[in-house]
């Protein structure tokens, strides 16, 4: 992709992890087995796929980890998009890596975002692009202590320098850094990453509000769920208890 499908935009990337069981939410297992985390994984992956697209006048990016699936990524995101390679000996180099290259190639700003949130309101994103007219860095803070965005409209790659990655720190050594740096910070609404059991209760209570037409692949993950636990029951299995088994009929907001 040439330098003009991002000169002057604002870039949105997406910080994926390629999905694979035992590699992939292990938190989440249990409730989950390895590859029902792996499948959750893609599924909110592709729904926050969707939700990017969805916004008007911002270019769309998937950055990959590892390298060597940026060629099996590429059938999942539109045609129009690009997927790069994020590579770092952690979240913060990939992130440097990433948001310095686009940077770099002539976008006016960036924003990178998590693949396991598509619930995150739309209104937040839009919320982040219209605040970093004014400050050099937004965030988003997790409910758990990290940050689900991170937005830029120069390269600072201080700021992911000396992170306690994967911890309840992230977000306040990240504001720490800033101030060390003399950058300028505007924060977003709270919002939650699936990373847990409650995290997966509270996108079961979600997709029961939310619009039928929202987060097609997430609700294909819990159906097919449900099925296998239908099917289990009729052979006269007895399954493990499911905790995330949605009501046959969503309700729409």
């Amino acid at each position: 992709m040439s330098d003009a499908h991002v000169m002057g935009r604002t870039a949105v990337v997406i910080m994926a992890k390629e999905p694979a069981a035992g590699r992939t939410k292990t938190r989440l297992c249990p409730p989950l087995s390895p590859l029902e985390a792996a499948e959750l994984s893609e599924a909110l992956l592709l729904d926050t796929i969707d939700l990017v697209s969805r916004l008007t006048g911002v270019w769309l990016g998937v950055a990959v980890t590892p390298a060597s699936a940026v060629a099996a990524f590429r059938v999942r995101v539109p045609h129009d998009a690009l997927v790069l390679a994020a590579e770092g000996e952690d979240i913060g180099a990939c992130l440097s890596q990433i948001t310095g290259q686009l940077l770099a190639e002539g976008a006016s700003r960036v924003m990178a975002v998590n693949s396991d949130g598509p619930t995150l309101p739309p209104a937040y994103l839009e919320q982040a692009r219209a605040l970093l007219d004014h400050h050099d860095v937004v965030l988003g803070p997790s409910e758990d202590g990290g940050y689900y965005l991170v937005g830029l409209r120069h390269p600072a790659p201080g700021i992911f320098h000396g992170i306690a990655w994967s911890t309840a720190r992230v977000m306040a050594q990240t504001l720490e850094r800033a101030a060390t740096l003399g950058l300028s910070v505007a924060l977003l609404p709270p919002w939650y990453d699936v990373d847990t059991g409650a995290d997966l209760e509270r996108l079961r209570a979600d997709l029961r509000i939310l619009p039928l037409p929202t987060l097609p692949s997430t609700r294909r993950f819990f159906d097919a769920r449900r099925a296998d636990s239908k099917a289990a029951r009729d052979a006269g299995q007895m399954p493990a208890a499911d905790p995330l088994n949605l009501p046959q009929k969503e309700v729409s907001r």
